[in-house]
């Protein structure tokens, strides 16, 4: 980039109009709600509020994961929250995630509601409510939990900088995208070596720092969303790769990545969950 295009940051930042991208018309710099509108409520003691992206993805697949180990309590409603219509900044949600991010779920099972945002505390919560995919000992869990907060600190990097820089922005900028794919390369490698010797990320048990990683890093080796597999030459995280089409085929997740989501690629995508049968 030359030095009469490079951009001279104002001494103070003001938003005056959209900046452009797929997104500008649902972002801007200011939190709260936009339009009324109330968040329905289902049959199910856990009711989520979400969209078949990488994070909501996570959430389903691991409530499928549940029920299918025969935990009748891990049924849910799974409502869809479109954020390209803005529905993340109806009244509703924006009182039960003020973040205005999906995933949100509530949790009625017990005498008070219990209300969460942010994947990473769902899973962790659905997790020890329901003592599975969560190591039991001090040690194990204390590994779960460094790589479950790994990806949700990763966040920043894949998707938000080199997902967005890549594909949504309004043009494309040399500096951002080898800046985000720097370190997602560099993230893939420190998975790839983890995962030289183990079968999952914790070793030989699959659990919740698996079902939050693969949606994002294994999503890059199946081509979900961003097409950054040839960019980014996946082919030299093999164990990566390996763990990726792995996880893929377990049945739970083959259900959970079809709720929240619309068209027909693939085929069976449901808007809406509020019963198995759904799926079937």
């Amino acid at each position: 980039m030359s030095e009469s295009n490079s951009y001279v940051p104002p001494k103070v930042w003001v938003w005056d109009k959209p900046n452009g991208g797929t997104f500008e018309n649902i972002n801007k710099p200011t939190a709260g709600a936009t339009h009324d509108k109330p968040l329905p409520r289902g049959e199910h003691p856990l009711q989520v509020y979400s969209m078949g992206t990488g994070n909501g993805r996570k959430v389903t697949i691991l409530l499928e994961e549940l029920l299918a180990l025969g935990i009748t309590d891990a049924e849910y409603d799974a409502w869809m929250i479109d954020i390209n219509a803005g529905d993340q900044f109806g009244s509703g949600f924006v009182e039960l995630n003020p973040n205005s991010k999906i995933a949100a779920m509530i949790d009625y099972s017990g005498e008070h509601p219990i209300k969460l945002f942010e994947t990473g505390a769902i899973l962790l919560h659905l997790a020890e409510k329901f003592g599975c995919f969560i190591p039991e000992d001090p040690v194990g869990r204390a590994d779960c939990l460094s790589w479950l907060f790994w990806q949700t600190g990763s966040a920043p990097f894949l998707p938000g900088g080199l997902g967005h820089f890549y594909k949504f922005a309004p043009v494309k900028l040399e500096y951002p995208i080898n800046r985000y794919a720097m370190e997602v390369k560099r993230q893939l490698d420190v998975l790839n070596q983890r995962l030289a010797r183990r079968t999952f990320v914790l070793g030989e048990d699959y659990s919740i720092a698996d079902i939050a990683i693969f949606p994002w890093y294994g999503g890059v080796f199946l081509d979900w969303g961003y097409g950054l597999a040839e960019f980014l030459n996946v082919q030299e995280y093999p164990h990566v790769q390996r763990w990726a089409k792995m996880i893929e085929q377990r049945p739970a997740v083959q259900r959970g990545i079809r709720v929240n989501r619309t068209g027909d690629n693939p085929p069976g995508l449901i808007r809406e969950r509020h019963a198995a049968s759904d799926l079937d």
